[in-house]
């Protein structure tokens, strides 16, 4: 049996659909700029349900950085496949990121925050003051009216729960077991949970400029939003 690599000091998740075009140029281009990090990790690919060949090269790439980890989850679920990847992470440090940002700015800054033993959890807000989100204005929208409704409905405290986290894996990983809803809002749930549960989170501005249009439409996504937040009301206001 082949013995396992000694835990890093960060694993780095990416949940991955449809990313064939961008993919290997944006991990490699991350790679060479976590070198100045001087600290140890792990990438591990949480891809979900892709049609094209982004498994074969989270694969093939796998194959060829050694730091580098594919994992697989058969339908195209946000959540279900962040949530596997957390869950299967060995870092002390946790960041979630999406591969059309790759933002190794916001890595320093979370890391640095995170060295304060007293802050468990960091997320990275688009609509905080000092954010600059260069996303179409309909999707700049729909964030703030996400947002508005986690804050009117379960008390989220707070101006963003989606995109870029970083926070200590021994709290959150039994907080992201936890966690009912999946897709879109496992997210804003773990967000959530983690504040409840009294963990300290802390907000830091951050720059959105994706390099390519979402692989799901904003379409296609409120009805599974809106399904998934009357979840989220039950599990939180109701479950506990």
């Amino acid at each position: 049996m082949q013995e396992q690599s000694p835990a890093p000091s960060i694993s780095i998740v990416i949940p991955v659909y449809n990313e064939e075009a961008i993919l290997r140029a944006s991990l490699v281009d991350l790679i060479d700029r976590l070198e100045p990090l001087g600290r140890s990790y792990e990438l591990i690919l949480a891809e979900n349900g892709s049609t094209d060949r982004t498994a074969a090269l989270g694969r093939e790439l796998s194959e060829r950085f050694e730091q580098v980890s594919s994992r697989h989850t058969d339908d195209a679920n946000y959540g279900k496949a962040l949530r596997d990847a957390i869950l299967h992470a060995r870092g002390d440090i946790v960041i979630c990121d999406e591969i059309d940002l790759c933002d190794t700015d916001f890595y320093s800054r979370a890391l640095g925050i995170l060295e304060d033993p007293t802050v468990d959890f960091v997320v990275g807000s688009k609509t905080m003051v000092g954010a600059r989100d260069e996303r179409p204005l309909h999707r700049r929208l729909g964030t703030r009216v996400i947002n508005d409704l986690l804050r009117w409905t379960l008390g989220f405290q707070g101006t963003d729960t989606h995109g870029l986290k970083a926070f200590r894996r021994k709290p959150i990983a039994p907080i992201a077991r936890a966690c009912l809803v999946d897709r879109d809002l496992f997210a804003s749930e773990l967000v959530i949970r983690a504040q409840r549960a009294g963990l300290e989170v802390r907000e830091i501005p951050v720059l959105v400029l994706e390099k390519r249009p979402p692989s799901v439409g904003l379409a296609r996504r409120v009805p599974n939003v809106l399904k998934n937040l009357a979840k989220l009301f039950v599990a939180i206001r109701i479950k506990g």
